[in-house]
């Protein structure tokens, strides 16, 4: 065997190697991203989270992903207003009868902004916003002491642009539900 068919020998074996560490590396990168997708969201399986029926599943009445899912955990508000609309009202309307019958949980009202105006006047605005919406739940029988407001301004936008849709979803307040005390 001459020196050339040596080295393109001696080549190849190099590159089925190197594709054999690839597919083991792609293989092990989905393993973990599959494992993270069945985590069980933002409650965890530890608050009995999962689709099967379970106590932290949609279809549970007394679950926070059947509030979030089926109730609604959140409202929106028009340009630089705090004031809830109607469609709020009837939204928060069922969040109050939810976490009357379930007294057992808490929830963290998340205020949004869009970005547009400085930081400043959109986390005071988004403090309101979510004020507006825990005055409205306690109105309704809630708690104060159950509810706590988390202003957060223009800093976690859910949609990523800089026209009037996006702004519109980002113009918001989440009511973001938690077994037991609010820490």
């Amino acid at each position: 065997m001459g020196r050339i068919e040596q080295t393109k020998k001696q080549s190849k074996k190099r590159e089925t190697r190197t594709m054999k560490l690839h597919s083991k590396a792609i293989l092990i990168v989905a393993a973990l991203a599959l494992s993270a997708c069945a985590n069980g969201g933002r409650f965890g399986a530890a608050n009995g989270g999962g689709a099967d029926g379970a106590a932290g599943a949609a279809s549970d009445p007394r679950s926070p992903a059947y509030f979030q899912q089926t109730i609604g955990d959140r409202v929106h508000f028009a340009v630089d207003q705090h004031t809830l609309t109607p469609e709020a009202i009837a939204i928060l309307d069922k969040q109050a009868d939810w976490l009357l019958k379930n007294p057992e949980f808490t929830a963290i009202v998340e205020g949004h902004a869009d970005e547009q105006g400085t930081a400043a006047y959109n986390l005071a605005l988004s403090g309101r916003r979510a004020n507006a919406v825990i005055e409205y739940l306690v109105s309704r029988g809630v708690s104060p002491a159950r509810l706590r407001p988390l202003p957060l301004g223009k800093e976690r936008p859910i949609a990523l642009c800089s026209r009037e849709e996006c702004y519109a979803q980002n113009r918001r307040a989440v009511t973001v539900i938690q077994a037991g005390g609010l820490s």
